[in-house]
């Protein structure tokens, strides 16, 4: 059974950067659709950012493009993050699911679909 572990996370300043791990284990990522997903206190759990394991294919939410930045490297997941601003402070969680979900969980932008979640990794950007 497919285990995702998050790392990476802590605190910032403004504009600081950060790059987030998701380490995989019980099952390969070949052949899998990858996902960065976060939750602010108070909000819904919201999609950043999705990767398809075999072509490479991303989409990423409105208010990050440009400036995160997700890649695989065979069962590592990472989600680099630039520029960073208090708004970005959250939860962020790694997902992964069969890559014949690709349209459902990632094709129109990340959805909170996906069928495995790590236990999450804190960040938070200092004013």
């Amino acid at each position: 059974q497919l285990q995702l572990a998050e790392s990476g996370g802590g605190l910032v300043q403004t504009g600081g950067s950060l790059r987030l791990s998701c380490a995989a284990s019980g099952a390969s990522l070949d052949y899998s659709v990858l996902g960065w997903f976060r939750e602010a206190p108070g909000k819904e759990r919201e999609g950043v950012a999705c990767i398809s394991s075999t072509s490479g294919s991303t989409n990423y939410a409105d208010s990050v493009r440009g400036r995160f930045t997700i890649s695989r490297d065979n069962a590592v997941v990472y989600l680099q993050m630039n520029s960073l601003k208090p708004e970005d402070t959250a939860v962020y969680y790694c997902a992964a699911d069969r890559l014949m979900r690709w349209r459902e969980v990632c094709g129109y932008g990340p959805s909170a679909d996906f069928g495995s979640w790590g236990q999450g990794t804190q960040v938070t950007v200092s004013s």
